[in-house]
């Protein structure tokens, strides 16, 4: 059919514009969040680019779901605004005949979705979650931003150094505060570097440095100048898998340990595919608008019925992992009443549609003349 081939054509034009458009707003917004965690000395700098990465994978499913709707509800919400679907109503496609191409253009995304909700998003947000813990593991003078102090892992010092090498071995004007048994230790070296003994432990090496120890102008205070001067870091066991969140287990772990936590993450997980068919169909009678009316009034209802949808798998999803509402129940029935919701939406619609033509037509057709007799007269 014409009106398919264009409706679609237009559709994937229109997804691709949203698609780019929302991906840009994720990604910029993501990259000022590392960036500010990276100045801060939170992340790594160079993490910055793979932890934007793994969160654009992990929102990817939410964006396509988003797209779907948007592209759906901005296609035939023009078409009514510009009077082409008053043509194709007039020339026989009715309103439910949409609706076939509305689910050609959807169950591709929704597999799609299916696929990065169910297993490209957890392995984005268990990588992620290794990136961190390997940043938090590293030595404390590692983890030190130039230019910034920072507090070691275990909070007894405090470490300020002008610059690292490229290494990350060797440092430059060095500034450590320490307290050890209730004595304040102030250090400052010229450079340092860092040290593994055969145990395994590794020390900060200050090289022409001094230390002050205790409080200026008692009598135990004091001021060593060295040559070099030795500071234990302590360093964590890798423990990449310390991170419990359920965001990070797989699928399958978590349909294997089905406790309520992980129940409630597969609700979420599930309903994401799930709500994209939902929504596909909800646009189409929310896509109705009145040329001589407002333009925005069918906008701002779809936007307000978008963000109820994604507020009430929220909820099931807490009510899930809170144990109040069975997995068996809630992992179907919002999406299954969304779907009612539009069937009866689309069925008024279509019926609406129908009574006003019906009275257009009634109100317009000419009168009929009733026949005359032979006397002259109307025949009653």
């Amino acid at each position: 059919m014409i009106f398919r081939r264009s409706f679609l054509s237009e559709l994937a034009n229109s997804a691709s514009a949203v698609f780019i458009a929302l991906l840009t707003i994720v990604l910029t917004i993501a990259l000022v969040r590392f960036l500010g965690q990276a100045a801060n000395g939170d992340v790594a700098n160079e993490a910055v680019v793979a932890l934007i990465t793994f969160a654009a994978l992990n929102n990817l499913a939410v964006l396509l779901q988003l797209t779907v709707f948007i592209a759906v509800l901005l296609v035939l919400t023009r078409m009514w605004r510009d009077g082409e679907m008053v043509v194709w109503l007039s020339s026989g496609v009715g309103l439910s005949r949409w609706v076939k191409p509305i689910l050609m253009f959807a169950l591709p995304v929704m597999l799609v979705v299916a696929m990065f909700s169910l297993l490209v998003a957890p392995w984005a947000s268990r990588q992620a979650s290794e990136f961190k813990a390997r940043f938090e593991q590293r030595n404390d003078v590692s983890r030190v931003a130039p230019g910034q102090f920072r507090e070691s892992a275990d909070g007894s010092r405090v470490f300020f150094v002008e610059g690292l090498s490229d290494d990350l071995a060797h440092v430059r004007n060095v500034f450590v505060a320490s307290l050890v048994h209730g004595k304040l230790g102030v250090m400052v070296s010229q450079s340092g570097r860092m040290e593994m003994q055969a145990n395994g432990d590794q020390f900060l090496v200050l090289e022409n440095g001094r230390r002050y120890e205790g409080t200026a102008g008692m009598p135990d205070y004091k001021i060593v100048n060295f040559d070099q001067y030795g500071v234990r870091t302590e360093a964590a066991l890798p423990n990449f898998a310390a991170d419990a969140s359920t965001r990070v287990k797989s699928t399958w772990e978590l349909m294997t340990d089905r406790s309520a936590n992980n129940l409630g993450e597969l609700v979420w997980r599930l309903g994401l595919p799930l709500s994209v068919l939902s929504l596909a169909l909800l646009a189409l009678p929310l896509s109705f608008v009145n040329p001589r009316a407002g333009r925005s009034a069918n906008l701002i209802m779809a936007l307000l019925v978008y963000f109820t949808y994604s507020n009430a798998l929220t909820i099931i999803q807490n009510w899930t992992a809170r144990g109040n509402l069975p997995f068996a129940l809630t992992w179907w029935i919002l999406h299954v009443a969304v779907l009612g919701l539009a069937a009866v939406l689309l069925w008024w619609r279509v019926h609406l549609h129908r009574s006003m033509g019906a009275f257009a037509v009634a109100l317009f057709r000419p009168a009929r003349v009733p026949p005359l007799t032979d006397e002259g007269s109307a025949r009653p």
